[in-house]
């Protein structure tokens, strides 16, 4: 076998680097915005808390096993083409989910339909507005029983979904409940609002769809002109277009599980396969120094693809959905970018030969965690970060749409993170020499409670992007410090098994803890108070962290690579090559004691 084709690293580091720009589109395309397309399908908070934990649940157990599997047969090539070409076939099963209400007529695009109706998530705002009925203008009284019942409901808005596009949200999430009566007209208006999901109205969510619809009609019996029987018949006939079913929510749930579980057993595998093949590649020629830094590939796919597609989307939805949730082009774009990555993964670099290597990698590297303190409260402060930033993966467009977003400027402020995170990074070893690992894990978590804090009193459509620059800090500085802690206390052979662990099942368990129980509490609470709360739990935990390691032995692993390399200024200019090198001098020393 001639090595020179097999080892080419500039192919193999071009390749890679095109592979990743790919990925990092193909992700943008769908990551960010999923929540927000399942709460367009007509899911509750708890429902989507509970969907994108057991999706996070699946990436950390799954990924590591499949690509175990797939190193021990020879098989990452394959498993690569197989990812990329389910995933995107998988993508699309998600576009045939029924939302809640499928029957109801979505809002126009352009806005000149007189009747909005949009999907209503089980305990979400709901706003029923100027329900009229005709009477007599000289006897409202009196012909209040013999005329007949008619009313047109003519809007329901949901929450989050604009009513018409010069129309602010702020008008329609008011918390109110009015009730007014013009008698000149002849008409009674009714208005409703009920409380958004984010209130805590109901604590069974399954059942808050029937309360909120429950609440509606009952006001409709004590307008004195809808006594009679004949004209409550007619109210809960002409009620029906509103009506979502327990069965079809339950179904959305199920479809919406299923299918998304599905999908992520054919993508999780797909990073970790492709980072341990491209590892090991570079590795047989020394080159992993290069391996480092493509990740900046991967953020500048992510920083164009989410910006890309949102704009896409708001050029196109009108014209691809016609009687479903809007946001299907995000996984139209997901399929044909994973077509293309497709293309790219049959020229990706992956080793041809079988690498020894010890066994129980994984066993020692948790052993590891097991036997050393400060591993154990890294450990620790990584599940405790996954479970904050995984609320604000999920929620936070939720509380951008509500203050009136749109997905250009969702798009804009994530593509403002990961470009900040790409400036920080020439300032990488500065940084951690300046501050220690320490220090910047402390500012990294202090950035990141300040960005909740932030997000829980945003007051427009634009007011998150300003706080978003501190995102090179909460997410690059911070882990930059985590991975340079890792490498400092891991033992020799574990540095990647570690870092697999600690970003794969710490994080990911952290992800989906913090999806389960945060999903509730918006549901109970608010958006507000769960970021609140989010950003006390850090800072308390801030505290407890810098406490405890101060207290901790500062035990500090010999660098031989540092230690073979002397500095000039440290040895006189009239020593001798030889006697400069601490381990000849060493090896003397001990040769002379060994002959004696």
């Amino acid at each position: 076998m001639s090595a020179n084709p097999q080892w080419d690293i500039s192919r193999a580091l071009g390749v890679a680097r095109l592979f990743h720009l790919v990925c990092g589109v193909r992700d943008a395309c769908v990551t960010p915005f999923l929540t927000l397309y399942l709460r367009q399908l007509g899911l509750a908070a708890p429902w989507v808390g509970i969907l994108m934990g057991t999706k996070h649940l699946i990436a950390a157990c799954w990924a590591p096993f499949c690509a175990f599997l797939a190193k021990s047969y020879q098989k990452r090539r394959v498993l690569l083409i197989v990812s990329l070409l389910g995933s995107a076939g998988a993508s699309l099963f998600m576009v045939l989910i029924p939302a809640l209400g499928k029957n109801l007529e979505y809002r126009s695009c352009n806005g000149s339909s007189s009747v909005t109706t949009t999907v209503v998530p089980p305990g979400v705002t709901l706003t029923v507005s100027s329900i009229s009925v005709p009477e007599s203008a000289s006897k409202p009284s009196a012909e209040a029983s013999s005329l007949p019942a008619r009313r047109d409901a003519e809007v329901v808005e949901a929450s989050g979904l604009r009513n018409e596009p010069g129309e602010s949200d702020q008008e329609i999430f008011s918390d109110l409940y009015g009730y007014s009566v013009d008698s000149t007209e002849g008409t009674r208006t009714v208005s409703q609002v009920l409380h958004p999901v984010t209130s805590g109205v109901k604590a069974n969510s399954w059942e808050a769809v029937y309360e909120a619809f429950n609440t509606t009609l009952t006001l409709l019996p004590e307008v004195p002109e809808l006594g009679t029987l004949a004209n409550m018949s007619v109210a809960k006939g002409e009620a029906q277009a509103f009506h979502f079913s327990l069965e079809g929510l339950q179904w959305t749930f199920i479809l919406s599980l299923g299918f998304m579980v599905f999908w992520e057993l054919l993508t999780a595998p797909l990073e970790q396969v492709a980072d341990d093949s491209l590892y090991e590649y570079l590795d047989f020629v020394d080159a992993t120094d290069r391996y480092r830094s493509l990740w900046i590939w991967r953020s500048l796919g992510m920083s164009a693809g989410v910006c890309g597609i949102a704009a896409l989307v708001e050029q196109l939805d009108c014209f691809l959905v016609t009687n479903g949730p809007p946001g299907v082009v995000h996984f139209y774009g997901y399929s044909v970018i994973s077509t293309l990555a497709l293309l790219v993964s049959i020229a990706f670099p992956v080793p041809a030969y079988r690498r020894q290597e010890p066994s129980y990698k994984t066993v020692k590297a948790l052993s590891l965690v097991g036997g050393d303190p400060r591993l154990i409260l890294l450990a620790v402060t990584v599940i405790l970060i996954g479970a904050v930033v995984s609320n604000v993966q999920n929620f936070l467009f939720w509380h951008m749409k509500d203050h009136g977003s749109r997905e250009l400027v969702m798009g804009l402020s994530v593509a403002l993170g990961l470009l900040g995170e790409i400036l920080l990074h020439p300032f990488k070893t500065a940084l951690l020499k300046k501050l220690t690992r320490v220090g910047v894990i402390g500012l990294g978590l202090g950035c990141l409670a300040g960005q909740l804090l932030y997000y829980s009193f945003l007051w427009n459509w634009w007011s998150v992007l300003p706080v978003q620059i501190l995102s090179a800090i909460s997410s690059g500085a911070l882990w930059w410090a985590v991975g340079a802690s890792i490498e400092d206390l891991a033992s020799p052979g574990t540095e990647r098994p570690l870092n697999t662990m600690f970003r794969g099942h710490f994080y990911g368990g952290g992800c989906s803890l913090g999806s389960f129980v945060g999903g509730f509490m918006a549901m109970y609470f608010n958006l507000a108070v769960l970021y609140r709360t989010c950003c006390v739990v850090l800072l308390l935990w801030l505290a407890l962290f810098l406490s405890i390691q101060l207290r901790l032995p500062q035990d500090r692993k010999i660098n031989y690579s540092k230690l073979l390399t002397v500095e000039g200024s440290d040895t006189s200019d009239s020593e001798q090559g030889s006697e400069r090198d601490w381990l000849v001098q060493a090896m003397r020393e001990e040769h002379s004691d060994w002959k004696g």
